[in-house]
């Protein structure tokens, strides 16, 4: 992510459909260029705040901010017409963002309600019955 974020942010133009698109690519999707600085710097934000200690929260925002950037640039590649070999790239860059976020130490995870039940989630009726809403 900061090596395709630092590439963004210079607007540098790559070919081939496993790198950064550049203003080239960028354009050919239809979005403006200023896209590329925006890209840039959330994805060195996001790298940051992924490899610094501690705020997990954070963390669980910046993970949040690649799967929204990688499935995007999928869809976009897909509404243009690229090719199969173009949509499915983002996705295995999602793949490796999802198993870093699913593999990652408990200290970089967020802790748990104290109130929800330990390695299970809460059964459908028993939300029902503490639930006010009725259907």
């Amino acid at each position: 992510m900061v090596a395709t974020g630092l590439l963004q942010l210079t607007k540098q133009q790559a070919e081939g459909a496993l790198s950064p698109p550049g203003v080239y690519g960028i354009q050919h999707l239809g979005y403006p260029i200023y896209f590329l600085t925006m890209l840039g710097v959330w994805k060195i934000l996001g790298a940051i705040a992924i490899l610094i200690p501690k705020f997990p929260l954070l963390k669980e925002w910046a993970y949040a901010g690649f799967f929204f950037d990688l499935t995007s640039a999928a869809v976009s590649r897909a509404a243009v017409g690229d090719g199969l070999v173009d949509i499915l790239a983002p996705l295995g860059f999602l793949a490796l963002v999802l198993a870093s976020w699913a593999l990652r130490p408990a200290s970089r995870r967020l802790a748990a309600p104290a109130n929800a039940p330990r390695g299970s989630a809460a059964r459908a009726d028993e939300v029902y019955l503490a639930s006010s809403v009725r259907i």
